[in-house]
C-alpha cells in the first residue's frame, strides 16, 4: 500500500510536491494566488512556500532570528493589496506584511498587540481596495494605510481592546471571529453569534445582522481546470478523499469504557467549548512553545466560566504572572499503585472572579469570567487538572512555579463531545524509554477551525500520565470512525489502526 506521502500530488499534477522534511506530508492551511499568478500556500509549521508561474520548485518563506522574517511558521491567512502588498497571519503570533515582494516583512505580535488579537482566523486577511481587514478571535482589526492606523471592532462585553488601533468599537454582536468575506457591499462575519455584515459609511463604520452569509470555498483554489484543497498531506485534487496515511497497520485495542468520571465542560456548548486543537497537554506546538500544563477554551473575554465538577474552593486570585485564578478540591479520588490521589480543576487568565476560598460549588456553577490576565496572548480560559497525592495549595497553585508537580490531562476526564471518543496511548523505543515530544500523525479533526489539529505530541518531561493509565498522549473529540496512525520510533515509521467509538476511550501502543 503507499505510505504516507505518496497521496500529496500525483505524477499527472499540474504542481510539483511541497518540499516534506518530516516525511508525513506538509500540512497546507491556506492557498493563494497573487496578482502575478504566483501560488502561495501557508502551512502548519512549516511557514509560507511560493511557486513562481513556470517554476519547477516551490520557495520556502520562514520564520527565523531575523527582524524582517515572518513571526511564525504556523500560516493560516495570505492576502494580496492593489500595490503589491502581502500579508499573512498567524495561529497564535499575530500577522504581517511585506511591501517589498517577500522579501522582509513588518509584524504586529505581542509588542504591538498585547494580550489580544494573535489568533488570526482561517483565510481570514481580506483586501478590497485600500481597505485591509484581519479577522482573529478577539474581532476585527481594520486599516486603510498598510498598518500605520488601525480601528479595532469587537463587542460590548468586557473592557474594549484597542490593541495597535487608535479607536475601539463594540459593533459585533461577538467578537470571536470564525469566517470573514468581502461583498460588495461591506464584510461578511461570522462569530459565535450569527452573522453580520460591517461595512463603512461617511459617519464612520457600522454593522448590521444578516440571515446568512456567503463565503468562498475554504482552503481551496483553481489550478488550471482543477480544483485543488489544501490538506494535512499536501495540496491535493478537491475529487481526492482519501487518507494522508494510506499503510496496513496492525489494530490497536478495542474501544473501552474509561476509567475515571467524566467532568463537565468548563464553556457553555453556546459558547466556543471545543479544546484548543493546537496548543495541548504535554505538547510544544512544534517546539515553538514551552510544554504545555493545562488546555486551552479560546472564547472573548467575559465569557462564564463554569466549575467542571462540584466542590470546594481553595483558591481565588492572582497566581502566575498575575493571572486571576480559581482552584477547586473536588470530593473525586483515584486510588492507583496503593496511593490516593485527590482531584483539583484550576481555572486561568479570568477578568473576575464570583466565588472566594471557602465557598462550595456545584458542577456547572458559574465561578469567573474568561479573560487575559497574567502570562496571555489572547482572551481565553486555561483549565489545568491536578491528580494529587498531597492536599497542599501550593502544590496546585504556586505564582513562582511554572511546572506544578501533579498536573494532568484534562482531555482523559472531560467528557468527550457527542459523537466523538477518546484516543490515548504510549510510545516507546527500542529499549523500551518513552519518547518525548514524538508527534502521533493519521487523526483528523475539523473542529475549531480556527486552531486546527494536525498532529498529537506525547509529553515531555514537565507533564504527567493520568494514574491509572501512565499515558504519553491523549487526544479528546475525535469523531468516531477507523484511522491508521503512525509515529517514527528510532528513525524508522511505525503504524496502527484505530477505531473510535463515541463515549468510548481507545488505547494504542507504538513500539518499533
Amino acid at each position: 500500500m503507499a505510505g504516507p506521502v505518496a497521496a500529496q500530488t500525483s505524477g499527472s499534477s499540474p504542481v510539483p510536491a511541497l518540499p516534506d522534511s518530516s516525511g508525513w506530508g506538509v500540512h497546507v492551511l491556506t492557498v493563494a494566488r497573487d496578482h502575478g499568478g504566483a501560488l502561495w500556500v501557508g502551512t502548519y509549521g512549516q511557514g509560507i512556500y511560493r511557486l513562481r508561474p513556470g517554476a519547477g520548485a516551490w520557495e520556502p518563506i520562514r520564520h527565523d532570528t531575523t527582524a524582517g522574517s515572518i513571526s511564525m511558521d504556523f500560516v493560516q491567512a495570505i492576502a494580496f493589496g492593489p500595490r503589491g502588498e502581502i500579508w499573512y497571519g498567524t495561529v497564535g503570533n499575530g500577522w504581517g506584511l511585506s511591501t517589498d515582494g517577500g522579501q522582509s516583512w513588518r509584524n504586529w505580535t505581542y509588542d504591538q498587540l498585547g494580550p489580544e488579537w494573535q489568533y488570526v482566523i482561517p483565510d481570514g486577511i481580506v483586501t478590497r481596495g485600500d481597505t485591509t481587514v484581519v479577522a482573529t478571535a478577539d474581532g476585527l482589526q481594520i486599516t486603510t494605510d498598510d498598518g500605520e492606523h488601525w480601528t479595532a471592532i469587537g463587542d460590548a462585553v468586557g473592557p474594549p481592546a484597542r490593541g495597535p488601533a487608535d479607536t475601539a468599537l463594540p459593533l459585533l454582536t461577538n467578537e470571536y471571529v470564525r469566517r470573514l468575506a468581502a461583498d460588495r457591499r461591506g464584510w461578511n462575519v461570522t462569530t459565535l453569534r450569527g452573522n453580520q455584515r460591517v461595512y463603512h459609511t461617511d459617519a464612520g463604520w457600522k454593522a448590521v445582522p444578516i440571515a446568512a452569509a456567503a463565503f468562498p470555498p475554504a482552503n481551496a483554489i483553481l489550478i488550471g481546470r482543477q480544483q485543488f484543497r489544501g490538506t494535512r498531506c499536501g495540496l491535493r485534487p478537491a475529487t481526492d478523499t482519501l487518507p494522508c496515511i494510506r499503510h496496513a497497520a496492525p489494530a490497536a485495542g478495542a474501544p473501552k469504557p474509561p476509567r475515571t468520571v467524566w467532568l463537565q465542560r468548563p464553556i457553555a456548548r453556546s459558547d466556543n467549548a471545543y479544546i484548543d486543537q493546537t496548543y495541548r497537554y504535554g505538547s510544544t506546538m512544534g517546539g515553538f512553545f514551552q510544554q504545555h500544563q493545562g488546555v486551552e477554551f479560546n472564547n472573548p473575554d467575559g465569557t462564564p466560566v463554569m466549575a467542571a465538577l462540584g466542590g470546594r474552593v481553595v483558591y481565588a486570585g492572582r497566581a502566575e504572572e498575575g493571572a486571576l485564578t480559581i482552584a477547586i478540591r473536588h470530593d473525586t479520588t483515584v486510588t492507583a499503585r496503593g496511593q490516593r490521589f485527590r482531584l483539583y480543576s484550576i481555572y486561568y487568565h479570568n477578568s473576575s472572579l464570583a466565588v472566594k476560598v471557602g465557598d462550595r460549588v456545584k458542577t456547572g456553577q458559574v465561578i469567573s469570567r474568561v479573560g487575559n490576565t497574567g502570562r496571555a496572548t489572547n482572551d481565553h480560559l486555561h483549565l489545568e487538572l491536578a491528580a494529587s497525592p498531597t492536599d497542599s495549595i501550593g502544590a496546585i497553585v504556586d505564582s513562582l512555579q511554572r511546572f506544578p508537580p501533579y498536573t494532568v490531562n484534562p482531555e482523559l476526564w472531560i467528557e468527550p463531545l457527542p459523537g466523538t471518543g477518546i484516543v490515548a496511548g504510549q510510545v516507546f523505543d527500542s529499549a523500551g524509554a518513552a519518547v518525548p515530544q514524538a508527534r502521533i500523525y493519521g487523526l483528523a479533526k475539523r473542529d475549531p477551525i480556527e486552531t486546527p489539529f494536525s498532529y498529537a505530541e506525547t509529553y515531555g518531561d514537565k507533564a504527567h500520565g493520568h494514574p491509572l493509565y501512565g499515558e504519553h498522549f491523549a487526544v479528546s473529540d475525535v469523531p468516531a470512525g477507523t484511522y491508521v496512525t503512525g509515529t517514527e520510533i528510532d528513525g524508522k515509521k511505525v503504524y496502527r489502526r484505530v477505531t473510535v467509538e463515541p463515549g468510548q476511550l481507545t488505547w494504542v501502543v507504538f513500539r518499533p
